[in-house]
């Protein structure tokens, strides 16, 4: 269509669409066009459809496609934007992304004053784990007092701060800093030999090129004239500072998002960007989205009563559309197993009633309570998925094959080709390993160029001189591929490196694996057929193990097959379903024990915001439950319920005492009826036989089956029932 014609056509479908498809302030955030924007979208609320209409509103008054960036935070929101954009007729050219695969397409772009190589490898949680490992060997400490997980958690905050190792240096004042220190040093020392970079160096190298390179900040300006960032609330001090730089010669930055919905403070997380927004940006246009098209007033009504207790906020309210009321229940259960065996029965009772199983969530605060639900829905033969999709990638078959490929397109990634160098068996021990990379080291070269010197490493027998040889020239010939499609080149690493003759002699536990793999070269396949990165050019297999790199648990939730979804409330954000279920509303839950451990109320909101996502996911049921007893880490305890039931529902502590009288009678076959509980006040220093020292930070008197909660020395804050507390009172 000739560019005359397509304005004419796209003219006369936003006239149409913003009188009868958008609401007054949806029309107002899609028709706004230079300057700040600030769309504070409450959750159903069309959000998606502002962003996308507005970038088809930009195009139809003139600007270039190639002239705009939008944002969000996973590949499925930005796959789900890409679409509703060509549904528009407005994609081709523009960016739609998320930052991590933006910065990834920068880099590559500016490689050399990055100071990277343009084919880097983007290197996954287990890379980056053995990373660390040996940079904490390499610093000489124990990887038990300096457990690599939480020198990786570390490291990440200062990233995301950006911090870089010599910024640190001058910051580590104590011990455990002034070792941490050594360790950044030292892994990303290692990550610069392999050609490797991890999540967050995407972001704090970009949030560097564009402060240091004014030529770098301007090209990047005049390239995105626009810029739209989905999930504003959800940035960290390295992305808004990304945000901030593209937009800094124009000022043409529309931030979409809730203050309500910030949920991932614990990766970098900054509310305050989104809260401050007007504070940048004096001039800005403030557009509120308080109309919701997802869930019945009821839901809406609690989850409005929630979200309230909250300072830090941006005030607006839940308005419904749908004619439909919706329906909420709160039930509380003996125990775990009873509560899974309830979902199941009303799941069934749902599907009885024509509801189908794709239209039914259960959400979990942490993955650990997900086992107690499959049991029952697997006895209940209800079919169920769980979304953690990067369990896929994780298998050992997939991972080798990966390595392979990444390899192909960098040679420095050392991790990978450790990985897969006697993979399959080629009669290459570690002893050898050993000795080539000895020699590697001592002539400044990478370990993959040692193997092309494998002849001349004397202290090789020639017969492992020949093995190294061959694999070198097997992945010389390889190369040739690598910049071609990704399913060709995957397919002929697959049968030419041995390893699909290795997984056939492995009888049905190696067949499994060969599907699992034909699964990953189809997925490749499917990458193919894009033809061109999002950018508009031709994608290749670097740009497909990108994305792999950069995919998340959403990316992989199935909502074509009829079962029922199990997810963590992180996982839920950005999903809805009509009918949800939310398990485990109890104190040291949700909220998180985390909450009162840091006794942080920051931390305490971030939990009653979680919740409230949860809430909003729900069209037509949402069912809240929680147990009296629940196992954790092999203990069973008392638990309390979650202050948020309080919160939702003024009713609910007059239905909870009133539960309580009726059921004494139940307790009494677990008591004592001679024994008076001993009384505790908020203050008492207490000794626990397992968790030591503590004091109560709260009691409540049900006589025989009275509840404390105490705050430990440890930092851990426990609700114990106290007869089966076993406490007793220290003098302070």
């Amino acid at each position: 269509m000739n560019p005359a014609l397509f304005s004419k056509v796209l003219r006369g479908f936003m006239n149409n669409t913003s009188k009868t498809e958008l609401t007054v302030s949806q029309s107002q955030a899609v028709h706004h066009k230079d300057g700040p924007l600030l769309v504070l979208a409450g959750p159903g609320s069309g959000k998606t459809r502002v962003i996308t209409y507005r970038i088809a509103s930009l195009i139809e008054s003139g600007v270039r496609p190639y002239n705009i960036c939008a944002i969000t935070f996973t590949n499925k929101a930005a796959e789900e934007m890409r679409q509703r954009a060509i549904l528009l007729g407005s994609s081709a050219g523009a960016q739609i992304s998320t930052f991590h695969s933006l910065c990834v397409r920068i880099l590559r772009q500016y490689a050399a004053q990055a100071g990277i190589k343009p084919g880097f490898t983007v290197y996954d949680d287990s890379d980056q784990s053995k990373c660390v490992k040996e940079a904490v060997k390499k610093c000489e400490l124990d990887t038990t007092s300096f457990a690599p997980a939480r020198m990786l958690d570390a490291i990440s905050t200062l990233k995301n701060k950006l911090i870089d190792p010599e910024s640190f240096k001058g910051q580590a004042g104590d011990f455990f800093s002034s070792k941490l220190s050594k360790v950044y040093s030292n892994y990303q020392k290692l990550l610069g030999e392999h050609n490797g970079l991890d999540f967050d160096d995407l972001l704090m190298k970009v949030a560097f090129l564009l402060r240091d390179y004014p030529d770098v900040r301007e090209q990047l300006n005049n390239r995105y004239k626009y810029l739209l960032i989905d999930e504003y609330q959800d940035t960290n001090h390295a992305q808004y500072t990304i945000a901030k730089y593209l937009a800094v010669a124009h000022n043409n930055i529309c931030a979409a998002g809730d203050p309500d919905q910030s949920i991932y403070r614990w990766r970098g997380a900054d509310i305050r960007n989104i809260l401050a927004f007007e504070k940048d940006y004096p001039n800005a246009k403030v557009v509120k989205l308080e109309e919701n098209f997802r869930s019945g007033a009821s839901i809406l009504r609690k989850a409005d009563n929630l979200i309230a207790y909250n300072k830090n906020r941006k005030v607006k309210v839940l308005v419904p559309t749908k004619t439909e009321p919706g329906f909420v229940d709160v039930s509380g259960y003996y125990d775990e197993t009873e509560e899974a065996q309830m979902i199941a029965e009303q799941v069934n009772d749902l599907a009885a009633k024509g509801v189908s199983l794709k239209n039914v969530a259960v959400f979990y605060r942490v993955n650990a309570m997900s086992r107690v639900i499959e049991e029952a829905l697997f006895r209940n033969k209800i079919k169920y998925q769980i979304v953690r999709g990067v369990e896929f990638y994780r298998r050992k078959e997939i991972r080798d094959l990966l390595a392979y490929l990444k390899v192909l397109v960098n040679p420095d990634d050392e991790v990978s080709l450790l990985r897969i160098i006697n993979t399959p068996s080629r009669g290459i021990g570690k002893v050898t390993i050993d000795k080539v990379k000895n020699y590697a080291s001592e002539n400044g070269i990478s370990l993959f160029d040692a193997l092309g010197k494998a002849g001349q490493i004397k202290v090789l027998p020639k017969g492992t001189q020949a093995k190294l040889a061959v694999l070198h020239n097997m992945f010389v010939q390889f190369q040739k591929d690598a910049l071609g499609k990704a399913a060709p080149v995957a397919e002929r690493v697959f049968k030419e490196s041995g390893l699909e003759q290795m997984l056939r002699s492995e009888g049905a536990e190696g067949q499994n694996a060969i599907e699992n793999v034909s699964e990953l070269i189809n997925a490749a396949s499917k990458f193919d057929q894009s033809a061109t990165t999002n950018g508009g050019e031709e994608s290749n297999l670097l740009d497909f193990l990108q994305q792999i790199s950069l995919f998340s648990d959403a990316d992989s939730y199935d909502t074509v097959s009829d079962c029922v979804a199990l997810m963590t409330l992180h996982a839920a954000k950005g999903l809805e379903f009509e009918n949800v279920f939310i398990i485990g509303l109890e104190d040291g839950i949700l909220p998180h024990e985390r909450a009162n451990y840091a006794d942080d109320e920051d931390e305490l909101e971030e939990e009653r915001r979680l919740f409230f996502v949860g809430m909003t996911r729900a069209k037509s049921a949402l069912y809240i439950s929680f147990a009296k007893y629940r196992t954790i880490r092999g203990q069973t305890l008392r638990s309390i319920p979650s202050q948020f039931l309080y919160e939702l529902d003024s009713d609910f502590e007059k239905k909870e005492q009133s539960e309580s009288e009726s059921q004494v009678e139940e307790y009494d076959d677990f008591e004592d009826e001679q024994d008076e509980p001993e009384e505790f006040v908020p203050g008492q220093l207490v000794r626990h036989e397992s968790f030591g020292l503590g004091r109560v930070k709260k009691f409540v008197d049900m006589g025989a089956n009275s509840i404390i909660q105490i705050k430990f020395n440890t930092g851990q804050t426990k609700s114990l029932m106290l007869k089966y507390a076993n406490l007793t009172k220290v003098d302070n």
